[in-house]
């Protein structure tokens, strides 16, 4: 979380796809009323508790592959915003033979789990099944927009945190490394950016990072002692793409 908040400060365009080494429950930028279950699993070190800069509803990561998109002169209409950012996810789907569609709900705050509702910032299939949450922040006229990708949910886990079953979503044609490819290559084909490549993170932006970390972590875990971050990429480890 404090890498995005980071890389939407520098004002660049970026993508970056990252999964989490352990369970975690992401809380949206303005949720402030949640289950004390959640505090009571975070403290038994069950999973880790963090906020991100975005908005919307608790996200539970560990089964599924998440991005942060930068975008710093997006259009004004949020809608239009949301569109335009997600038509690499829905063109990347197609290859995969899945089509996204945009939700219909209303946004609201009174469902604790981002995956209750589908609004028009979501992507779903089928019947009206979420594969796709996403959520955003605006910043001096730049765009950080947040999605969680559902793959392989803990259903045991999910059951535990939000009192429900997960989205029982198809599985996909492809997993791991060879997903990534497909969505980094519609990304690149899709995606309202100049050309991006990869780069990976020098000791001094991970510092820079790393002084941003407490605004995000909202409950230490016993599992968490002395770790410096809740989230990680697992390959490559800091890199993202970026504008040349």
């Amino acid at each position: 979380m404090a890498l995005d908040d980071w890389l939407l400060d520098q004002d660049r365009p970026a993508l970056r796809l990252y999964r989490w080494q352990r369970p975690c429950l992401s809380l949206g930028r303005h949720q402030r009323r949640f289950p004390a279950a959640w505090l009571r699993l975070a403290a038994q070190g069950t999973l880790e508790l963090v906020r991100r800069p975005s908005g919307g509803g608790a996200v539970l990561h560990g089964g599924d592959l998440t991005y942060a998109l930068v975008w710093p002169d997006p259009p004004s209409n949020r809608f239009e915003a949301y569109r335009r950012a997600s038509r690499w996810l829905q063109e990347a789907f197609l290859d995969l033979g899945q089509p996204l569609r945009f939700g219909n709900q209303r946004a609201t705050l009174a469902a604790p789990s981002c995956f209750a509702t589908h609004t028009a910032a979501d992507l779903v299939q089928g019947a009206g099944l979420k594969r796709i949450g996403s959520a955003q922040l605006w910043r001096g006229g730049c765009l950080l927009q947040h999605g969680s990708i559902q793959l392989a949910a803990d259903g045991g886990l999910w059951r535990d945190v939000f009192g429900s079953d997960p989205p029982d979503l198809p599985s996909l044609p492809v997993a791991g490394e060879r997903l990534e490819e497909v969505l980094l290559t519609a990304a690149r084909r899709w995606l309202p950016l100049p050309p991006l490549r990869l780069e990976h993170l020098g000791a001094q932006e991970l510092a820079a990072v790393a002084s941003g970390l407490d605004q995000f972590r909202l409950v230490p875990t016993p599992a968490a002692a002395g770790v410096a971050v809740s989230g990680s990429l697992t390959s490559p480890a800091a890199s993202i793409e970026r504008t040349t």
